[in-house]
């Protein structure tokens, strides 16, 4: 297995896309919790990841976005944090063989720590045991996404560097307003840019919330920024209610013709958030492909 960190120097990395909409896909019902499918229906999990890499993604992630033990507690499954992050990374590296890397999905929790809702050491400590469950199932690295609190996206960022080594991205969700680019809890991008290099994360990026051509924005400020490797994982659009089904707008041909266009502004990792399919990832790969990336 080569070098993370090394192959994103290289060339350009294609990550998978959408996990909880894929797995709706197959049988998920709107409201159940993605990650009790570890436990209950693996094969379903191994075949999303399967699908993704058949079409071309050089990395899968794990199905434990809400996997914290905050968010397990919900669902009376916090005493199994371990177990079902130890088995969402063991399925996502039964798929991705050898050849494939792996990466250990870490989420927000929905704790509003400006609100005093949980205390900062036990979050950092769900944190850990998220972490140590996804290390035991053998993740290459980790993703810590879809963040809006700063605060929370380096607590998760200093309990991963505290147990691992492996390369750590921090995926902010940015959203368009009267000041720029801010999260929704009013972090703007040369804060969280500056912050999380400083604090150490290997990847930076931005993830959900948006389509392409927000994606093309955010990046092209963020690699104003930084030096360190950009990820980009747009939606297939904005979600809109269609007859009860949740629908996304841009098609897998429309997003791949944008890609070279989110790459010239710096994303160095590509890839799709919630409602990005495995065709989306075949035209992005085609994409990769006929541009020699």
């Amino acid at each position: 297995m080569r070098d993370f960190i090394k192959l994103v120097n290289e060339t350009i990395v294609l990550f998978d896309g959408g996990i909880g909409t894929q797995l709706q896909a197959v049988g998920l019902e709107l409201g159940q919790a993605p990650e009790r499918w570890n436990l209950d229906k693996p094969d379903l999990v191994e075949k999303v990841h399967q699908d993704y890499i058949n079409t071309g993604a050089q990395v899968v992630t794990t199905n434990s976005f809400g996997a914290s033990q905050l968010k397990l507690a919900t669902i009376g499954l916090d005493n199994q944090t371990l177990q079902i992050n130890q088995a969402a990374a063991a399925i996502a590296r039964r798929a991705a063989g050898d050849d494939h890397f792996v990466a250990g999905s870490i989420g927000p929790t929905g704790a509003l720590l400006m609100m005093g809702d949980v205390d900062v050491k036990e979050l950092e400590q769900g944190f850990i045991t998220q972490a140590r469950g996804l290390l035991l199932g053998g993740v290459d690295l980790f993703i810590i996404e879809t963040m809006s609190d700063l605060e929370e996206a380096l607590l998760a960022l200093r309990a991963v560097k505290s147990i691992s080594d492996k390369p750590v991205i921090v995926s902010m969700t940015f959203e368009p307003g009267q000041h720029g680019y801010r999260t929704m809890m009013g972090i703007d991008i040369p804060t969280a840019v500056k912050e999380l290099e400083e604090k150490g994360a290997d990847v930076i990026g931005t993830n959900c919330g948006i389509g392409m051509d927000k994606a093309i924005e955010i990046v092209k400020e963020i690699n104003e920024l930084t030096t360190l490797p950009i990820l980009a994982e747009p939606n297939a659009g904005l979600p809109r209610l269609e007859q009860d089904r949740t629908v996304y707008d841009e098609l897998p041909a429309e997003m791949a013709q944008k890609l070279p266009e989110l790459i010239n502004s710096g994303a160095r990792i590509v890839g799709g958030c919630c409602g990005t399919t495995p065709e989306h990832t075949r035209h992005f790969r085609a994409i990769l492909k006929s541009r020699n990336l």
